[in-house]
């Protein structure tokens, strides 16, 4: 029998997707959130260089390996413009999905409450109850950004951080630099953590720009900024991510992470030095392929006719689109798979609005099957609208 504790947490959506889309295998996909492409060939050879050392076959430091802290150092002064001092420090963790839950276990007591924006990314509200805390969830606006007013009304005495993610999973909405300073301030103002989700900072569009709120003066006691190399450098199966932590954190995350994991994977870490050493044109030229086929599957989508309003994607590679469809996500999901070989993701997994909604990621689309992955899926969607 399991616990209380695993039991009140949802079903993996993905590993459920996933299966199906292997039970039929000309499935194209739509649904798990990666990157078309492979790393840079720079963390292959500097990964080779090191093979042999031995240090491989060790545990390295609890908080990643110096070589990578520095290279991580560099990218936030650089890219993020955040700098470190004395009230901060980065902290490397096995992809950015465990950052959150050693998070969990290291700022809350049973009972305490982390605000989520909903529609939310369904591993934040799963790592919130396996640490015996308590999901609070605050509906965003219609155009899927923060209703800032609606989430102080619901800060309380258990508040224990507020989590943005810009650009966001699953919706695209990128948060502008005003509204994400507004809710730092919020948390300042009530003692609470901002946790800023980061890991699509590069994916923005059109006129939209990503931004880093930990780069704001004043803000390090307070902002804890989560990153992934798993989808800019196509490092999702490496499981590389990292912190940007108060440095009061330090020590209990230690502990979680000593626990858990002792450290993080010695080779992933040489291997993600290397591909810092690539060139930024490395990430910008395989962003050409994902905006196009960004606006294939918007282009398509909302002229379709099966969409009860117009889709967007501000960022990240998602689109969050409500269907005229009244049918249940989880089971259109399966048919869809089954059927008519396309695979997304049902919007309930991320406690979507009301009405039947579908994440559609074309992150994993190329040139070459952008069109009939997005032309499958709406072939699909009208021959089920007209049963």
């Amino acid at each position: 029998m399991s616990s209380q504790r695993a039991y009140a947490v949802q079903n993996p959506i993905i590993p459920m997707i996933n299966q199906w889309a292997r039970e039929t295998p000309s499935t194209i996909s739509l649904g798990q959130g990666v990157a078309y492409y492979h790393p840079p060939e720079q963390a292959f050879t500097h990964l080779q260089q090191h093979l042999q050392s031995g240090n491989c076959d060790l545990y390295g430091p609890v908080e990643g390996v110096p070589e990578l802290q520095q290279a991580l150092t560099n990218k936030l002064a650089k890219r993020n413009h955040i700098n470190l001092n004395e009230d901060n420090c980065i902290f490397v963790t096995a992809g950015s999905n465990m950052a959150f839950s050693s998070l969990m276990l290291a700022i809350t007591d049973p009972g305490d409450e982390i605000i989520l924006l909903t529609p939310y990314y369904f591993n934040h509200e799963m790592a919130i109850k396996l640490a015996n805390a308590k999901p609070v969830c605050i509906p965003t606006k219609v155009d899927f950004h923060p209703d800032i007013e609606l989430i102080e009304r619901n800060i309380t005495t258990k508040t224990r951080a507020i989590v943005t993610v810009s650009p966001n999973n699953p919706t695209g909405a990128v948060y502008t630099e005003k509204e994400l300073t507004k809710i730092n301030e919020l948390c300042h103002k009530h003692g609470v953590y901002h946790i800023s989700d980061e890991a699509y900072e590069d994916f923005v569009y059109e006129r939209h720009e990503h931004f880093s709120v930990a780069s704001l003066t004043n803000t390090q006691t307070h902002t804890i900024s989560l990153f992934s190399m798993s989808k800019a450098y196509g490092f999702a199966g490496w499981r590389v991510g990292y912190m940007v932590i108060p440095k009061q954190l330090f020590t209990a995350l230690k502990k979680v992470q000593d626990t858990i994991l002792i450290s993080p994977p010695i080779i992933s870490q040489l291997a993600a030095v290397g591909a810092h050493q690539a060139p930024y044109e490395f990430i910008s030229d395989k962003l050409k392929v994902i905006r196009q086929s960004r606006s294939v599957c918007l282009d398509a989508l909302n002229q379709s006719g099966l969409l009860a309003h117009c889709a967007s994607s501000e960022g990240a590679f998602y689109i969050f689109a409500k269907l005229r469809l009244n049918m249940d996500d989880l089971s259109l999901a399966k048919t869809l798979i089954h059927r008519y070989g396309i695979a997304t993701i049902p919007g309930s997994a991320f406690s979507a609005p009301d009405g039947t909604y579908l994440r559609i990621s074309y992150g994993a689309l190329t040139s070459e099957n952008v069109e009939l992955g997005i032309n499958k899926l709406i072939s699909g969607l009208s021959a089920l609208s007209q049963c």
